[in-house]
């Protein structure tokens, strides 16, 4: 597929040159104060709870190793390519994430559209810390909660703790699923789950509320300070989790029975690599694991000097998620396996119920078999969770006020900080209650992970087929003074926005009504989900035509071509900069010109993938 490049984008150069002179006189850009600071930020946001929680149980339902091999080929084809693709915009522009669509106004309904997906994030990843809060506090218990069964839960319930296990009289319940203690503390204890939402949500867990409020406490005192704190508090963000999490995946590997559950996860199912779904549940979580789609990498990296390799610090940053995340899949899994040993049940597939959950019960429960002082490592366990979202909330939340700050001059970020945390709290309550994880799962599936992969499409679309690759690339090499390489060019011009058109395209034809552990949602929520859906989608057709009316000067066609052209103040923030980078536009544009002993459309598609100036 040949690259789209418009003529208007090459013209409207010299209109930028004019503009030089004028340069904004808004205040400059903070920096971080060291490259590192960017790489251990953006480590503590995509190496997160998508890592530990979401990985887990995505591959749990999608048939553990089965969903291995999608995952790695989407991490090459489409999460690394994404990931990169918004640093660089971020970091050239130093905007915000609705700020970089000058490089085509038409297309900023993409930001606004991913904004609200954040958003969406943004009230019930909160709760996700909630509970994390709730099982630290109880980790001081002696014995750790979950790891005993309660009388009232009935004669099916199997102690989480090891040495209670061998006394548990299970010879009259051989042919009835037993559950283990750590699974009945979470549905009955914590989130004191309804098995039906028809007649209510219930009112808030009043433990959970205090435990959110803290949540959105410890939030609002990292961003209210600015980006440069945060950038300090990333070293202990990034680093701290790993420290436990490779503790528990010592242990996880050496329990009973977890050879069983690392088989059921490494080993694929190549029937279930034609299943497309696989496909598009590997998207969907390559997106949530790297945050890309979502605006946070975007704002991060508009921090970056302007010439920061930023090059190195995507790869890395895209490796060690993918790293990341198999371990906590080996250790959950090595966990499941353990569960699946001694409830007696061969299949583990059926150990425990799938969904958001998981995280709280299967990790618990290898907590609970820890012979030796099992509550401090309760306890550091569940630090680690908290700093693991931590990173991701602060981050999602600093995005949306630099969104606010950057559009807005006159606010004032810590007022921004402070009204995006009281909006967060308020709205995070709904997710503490009896059918919070209805909810949770209702939000995230209509309202945050079909708007995010479905407006990528658009974003990379927007970037290299109307702006234009070629353009886009010289833009690059301007600023990191290196060539982009064939990899980058082939997957940002065809496979990638292929790949997500075709996958999203698929999602769309096969969206099926949300279930949630097998049961059905009220009549009332699934319209209340298709509503959420619309309002995400009908951001960037909305703000296209906006765009295109506004600029249309005399005729429609000439309003599209202006809408679909950069920007006057697209490129470099700084004056002397962007100076220099319009000299260099000019220059490779003439270059190329000059070149006319070859046919127009070859000479394109030679500069376009084999960077032959």
């Amino acid at each position: 597929m040949s690259v789209v490049e418009k003529g208007k984008s090459h013209t409207n150069e010299e209109t930028h040159a004019t503009i030089a002179a004028a340069a904004t006189e808004s205040p400059k850009r903070e920096n971080w104060a060291s490259g590192l600071e960017f790489l251990m930020s953006c480590i503590s946001v995509s190496v997160g709870l998508g890592n530990i929680w979401r990985f887990p149980f995505t591959a749990y339902e999608n048939g553990g190793g089965a969903f291995l091999i999608p995952y790695i080929v989407v991490l090459f084809l489409i999460g690394k390519p994404m990931y990169y693709l918004e640093v660089l915009l971020g970091q050239f522009t130093s905007k915000s994430s609705v700020k970089i669509w000058s490089i085509c106004p038409s297309f900023v309904g993409v930001g606004i559209g991913q904004a609200y997906a954040g958003v969406a994030v943004l009230t019930y990843y909160s709760s996700l810390l909630a509970l994390t809060l709730y099982y630290f506090v109880a980790s001081f218990k002696n014995p750790l909660p979950w790891s005993y069964c309660r009388e009232e839960w009935g004669l099916n319930c199997v102690n989480s703790n090891a040495h209670a296990n061998s006394t548990t009289d299970t010879t009259s319940t051989l042919n009835s699923r037993l559950t283990s203690s750590s699974e009945m503390y979470f549905i009955k204890e914590v989130i004191r789950e309804y098995d039906d939402i028809s007649e209510g949500i219930g009112l808030p867990n009043w433990e959970l509320t205090l435990a959110l409020f803290v949540a959105w406490l410890t939030t609002f005192l990292v961003i209210v300070r600015g980006v440069k704190t945060a950038g300090k508090a990333a070293y202990f963000l990034a680093i701290f989790p790993y420290v436990i999490l490779i503790t528990l995946l010592i242990r996880a590997v050496t329990l009973e029975g977890a050879l069983d559950g690392i088989v059921f996860f490494l080993k694929p199912n190549w029937n279930e690599l034609l299943n497309l779904k696989v496909w598009k549940e590997a998207v969907v979580q390559c997106f949530f694991s790297l945050a890309v789609g979502l605006g946070p990498i975007v704002m991060f990296s508009s921090y970056n000097k302007f010439n920061h390799n930023s090059h190195r610090d995507a790869i890395i940053v895209t490796s060690l998620d993918t790293v990341t995340s198999l371990i906590a899949g080996i250790t959950i899994f090595g966990i499941l396996g353990n569960l699946a040993h001694n409830l007696n049940i061969s299949n583990i597939h059926e150990v425990v119920r799938s969904g958001t959950g998981l995280a709280f019960i299967s990790y618990p429960d290898a907590i609970a078999k820890f012979k030796a002082v099992p509550q401090l490592f309760a306890v550091l366990f569940f630090i680690m969770l908290f700093v693991l979202g931590i990173g991701t909330l602060v981050a999602q939340a600093n995005t949306l006020v630099a969104i606010l700050c950057d559009h807005y001059k006159w606010m004032k970020a810590w007022v921004v900080a402070l009204i995006t945390s009281i909006c967060g709290f308020l709205c995070g309550i709904i997710y503490v209650t009896p059918a919070g994880q209805w909810i949770l799962s209702l939000v995230d599936y209509y309202g945050a992970t079909f708007v995010i992969f479905g407006l990528a499409s658009f974003q990379i679309m927007g970037v290299a087929w109307v702006y234009g690759l070629q353009n886009f690339c010289d833009d690059i090499e301007f600023m990191l003074r290196t060539r982009v390489s064939f990899y980058w060019r082939i997957c940002w011009a065809v496979i990638t926005p292929l790949l997500l058109l075709f996958i999203f395209l698929y999602s769309m034809a096969e969206l099926k009504t949300l279930k949630y552990a097998g049961m059905d949602y009220p009549q009332s929520a699934n319209i209340a989900g298709w509503i959420l859906l619309a309002i995400g989608f009908v951001q960037y057709p909305l703000w296209f035509l906006w765009t295109t009316s506004h600029n249309c000067g005399g005729s429609l066609l000439e309003g599209l071509q202006n809408a679909c052209s950069p920007a006057d103040d697209w490129g470099p923030s700084e004056p002397e900069v962007r100076k220099q980078w319009l000299i260099y536009k000019k220059e490779m544009r003439e270059k190329r010109n000059a070149k006319s002993n070859s046919s127009q459309l070859w000479r394109k598609l030679k500069n376009t993938f084999c960077n032959s100036n």
